[in-house]
């Protein structure tokens, strides 16, 4: 486990509670799980994955990632609908534990970009973890 001063944690990022991410990639927000998420689960056997047209509210549940440890359910950080997933978790899971923010998960076209603003910061995310 890795200690939270060592955890990566990119400032162009929005943060959930839930430990996902959103990137704003033109128009589109790029949607993965945190280096916190992936460090607490261990190894990552298995990404369940949205479909491509599903709309998803924020907060909805859009998938699952199962571990050596855990099922863990996750949840949209903003509204949209799923333009993109990346394939590559099907067969190569552990991607997320590589690198949780080059191995995302959906890609979606968001119903408000103004929700991004709602999600943490990366120091707003840090101070959470300390809690």
């Amino acid at each position: 486990m890795k200690e939270l001063d060592d955890l990566q944690l990119p400032e162009d990022l929005g943060y959930t509670d839930d430990h996902e991410w959103a990137r704003i990639t033109g128009e589109m927000v790029r949607v993965g799980v945190s280096d916190y998420a992936q460090d607490q689960l261990g190894d990552i056997v298995f990404v369940e994955l949205p479909n491509v047209g599903d709309r998803f509210q924020k907060g909805d549940a859009f998938g699952t990632l199962e571990s050596v440890k855990a099922v863990s359910e996750l949840y949209a950080p903003m509204s949209g609908e799923v333009v993109a997933v990346n394939a590559a978790l099907i067969d190569s899971p552990e991607l997320i534990n590589q690198d949780p923010y080059s191995a995302w998960i959906m890609a979606i076209k968001p119903v408000d970009p103004d929700e991004f603003a709602q999600l943490h910061t990366a120091t707003a995310y840090l101070e959470m973890l300390r809690g």
